[in-house]
């Protein structure tokens, strides 16, 4: 997939994302032939065990996207800029949006809203690095995990952000925790997609960490999240599997066992 392969899809079909943050999971996840892969500083809570996103590095960002990078052979894989790599210091945009594609080896990169995104954009855009905006809920600065622009004054700041992030030159922009009728607005006004996150159907596209999806985070499960299978219940059945079968010496067996001829095992007793 490349940038226009994206943008071409805007009112011909719906557009897919997930996370990944290592090597199996993006295998997976690109071998099901979704669209994109984001590379998201979400691995700080679903991963990581962290309570926020914000101490996110670029090190570990970029450790990350290299083994998704690996993995990965037809998705677009995008990096997610950590707090540290452009709020901190807008300076450090663009030197670390290329630390992504030069280190990592990903297709682009998506920073959240704030109030230099415009102007980061598009410096970014202008080193020829392509980027995602991000608009609505913003974990890195969120106070409170909620719908965003449920008021109307709310929902002209947010149309205004997605304009003006598209007027930038962003290829795609991402909506999380809005309603559905502003996230439809959004989607009819904007020439390029939209990938929605709690968002409502009307996006171009949808995106899911895939860890909640597969229930693998068991801390909060948020409303907009569909979860497909509950792989930690699995994960514990077969471990406890494991436990009872060496306690009961039933692993491991002959079969899973190497053997040793009778030869040379009495060459070796007999020293």
């Amino acid at each position: 997939m490349t940038i226009t392969d994206i943008q071409a899809q805007k009112g011909m079909r719906k557009i897919t994302m997930l996370t990944a943050y290592d090597y199996p999971t993006a295998l997976a996840v690109d071998r099901a032939r979704v669209d994109m892969v984001l590379v998201g500083d979400s691995v700080a809570n679903v991963v990581l065990g962290l309570d926020s996103t914000r101490g996110m590095t670029m090190d570990q960002m970029v450790y990350h996207a290299q083994a998704v990078r690996r993995a990965v052979k037809e998705a677009l894989v995008i990096g997610d800029m950590p707090y540290e790599a452009y709020q901190k210091d807008a300076s450090q945009s663009v030197k670390n949006a290329r630390r992504f594609v030069e280190e990592a080896g990903c297709d682009a990169v998506k920073l959240e809203w704030f109030d230099q995104a415009v102007a980061v954009s598009k410096e970014i855009i202008r080193a020829g690095i392509p980027v995602m905006g991000h608009v609505g809920l913003t974990p890195q600065t969120a106070k409170d995990f909620k719908v965003q622009g449920k008021n109307a004054s709310a929902a002209r700041l947010i149309i205004e952000s997605a304009m003006a992030l598209e007027s930038a030159g962003c290829f795609c922009v991402l909506m999380e925790c809005v309603p559905d009728r502003l996230a439809a607005l959004i989607t009819n006004r904007l020439r390029i997609p939209t990938i929605g996150i709690g968002a409502g159907p009307e996006c171009d596209g949808q995106v899911l960490v895939t860890h909640d999806l597969l229930g693998l985070f068991d801390r909060r499960t948020p409303k907009f999240v569909l979860q497909y299978e509950a792989l930690l219940d699995c994960m514990v059945g077969a471990f406890r599997r494991f436990k009872g079968d060496v306690e009961e010496g039933r692993f491991p067996d002959k079969e899973h066992s190497y053997g040793m001829s009778e030869e040379e095992l009495r060459k070796l007793e007999e020293g």
